[in-house]
């Protein structure tokens, strides 16, 4: 809440008790020095209360002396306007306590009302405890939809901060994954144009121009992911299955033995399924390639019965292509966000990344 209001808040009783007091002087049969100081003393005592901040009883405890002050000003009339200070009290108290301190302070004033209906007959008393109750219930709610307010503010919070941090998370694993295979691939063209730049130039040249190309389209797919932070939307559109025989490709061209096959027809995949098979594939090659270069790799995508299915098998040795796990987190986290699955580990004498997506 803010300091401001706040402190309006915790004045405003004491305010209000001392404005109805006023007019119940004015309106009281006791003698004037005595309604006077029957007033200010309940007007201090509030004072006192909300400068000290009491716990839910012990304000009670305190404001049950100003309940009975009242009493002892206004008793004999219900005209008297000095009883909307006990309607007044109630309230503050049912706004900043539970429901249980509301209702033994309700009851003690209810009670007196009772009494004074049957010592002095008047069809005002009824009207006083009805108002009593009133407060009592309607401030209750007030403080109860209060409570809930503030608790679905800090829910939102919650979710707007678990949002934005898969947000992040997701960015994360798509730069990850472009620029983890943008370098990797990048690097072994660079590496075979430096091994090939004295022996034979013009295989040197196709290698930095393939490593060139390859900048240029991971740099594009940079600031497609960027593009998709932005209101702009994405700049470009990002890879899905009709990329992914080109994937392959820049593996190859690089130098990575590679056998790629497609089983069934890949097209009706949604564009989210396509980015998520690509980033799956992608990941799964870039790590052989980093740690187990050379390695013959067989990759497959098999597409039909409600799911799709990629598998990756390399001759790497068990356990070299784990070496970062940020990787593979990413890649199971891409299955799950799906609802599919992801396994990795030793399969055959080599290394298996297999992830099944339902259709």
């Amino acid at each position: 809440m803010d300091p401001m209001v706040e402190r309006t808040a915790r004045w405003s009783g004491p305010a209000a008790v001392a404005l109805l007091l006023a007019a119940g002087v004015l309106l009281s049969d006791r003698p004037v020095g005595l309604a006077v100081a029957v007033a200010g003393a309940a007007v201090a005592t509030c004072l006192v209360v909300a400068r000290l901040r009491l716990t839910e009883w012990a304000a009670v405890a305190a404001l049950l002396p100003v309940v009975g002050l009242v009493y002892l000003l206004a008793a004999g009339s219900s005209a008297n306007l000095g009883w909307f200070s006990v309607c007044v009290v109630v309230g503050w108290v049912a706004l900043t306590s539970g429901p249980a301190p509301t209702a033994a302070l309700t009851v003690v004033t209810l009670a007196g009302f009772v009494a004074q209906g049957l010592l002095e007959p008047e069809p005002g008393w009824g009207t006083w405890c009805a108002g009593v109750l009133f407060t009592a219930l309607a401030c209750q709610m007030a403080s109860r939809q209060r409570v809930l307010l503030a608790e679905l503010r800090a829910a939102q919070a919650g979710l707007a901060e678990r949002a934005a941090a898969e947000e992040r998370n997701r960015i994360a694993h798509e730069l990850h994954d472009v620029i983890g295979h943008a370098l990797t691939v990048s690097l072994l063209h660079v590496t075979s144009a430096r091994l090939a730049l004295d022996e034979d130039p013009a295989e040197a040249a196709v290698s930095l121009a393939e490593a060139e190309r390859l900048a240029r389209r991971s740099l594009a797919e940079v600031r497609s992911v960027v593009g998709s932070m932005q209101d702009a939307g994405p700049a470009g559109p990002l890879p899905g299955v009709g990329q992914l025989d080109e994937l392959v490709a820049s593996f190859v061209r690089a130098g990575a033995d590679v056998d790629w096959s497609v089983t069934g027809d890949p097209t009706p995949l949604t564009a989210t399924e396509g980015l998520t098979l690509y980033r799956i594939l992608q990941e799964a090659l870039t790590n052989v390639v980093r740690h187990a270069p050379g390695a013959p790799v067989t990759a497959r995508l098999e597409v039909g019965a409600g799911r799709s299915r990629v598998v990756v098998d390399s001759r790497a040795p068990a356990g070299v292509t784990t070496a970062d796990g940020t990787g593979l987190d990413g890649m199971r986290q891409r299955a799950a966000a799906l609802g599919g699955e992801l396994t990795a580990g030793p399969h055959e004498g080599g290394w298996r990344v297999e992830a099944v997506l339902p259709a």
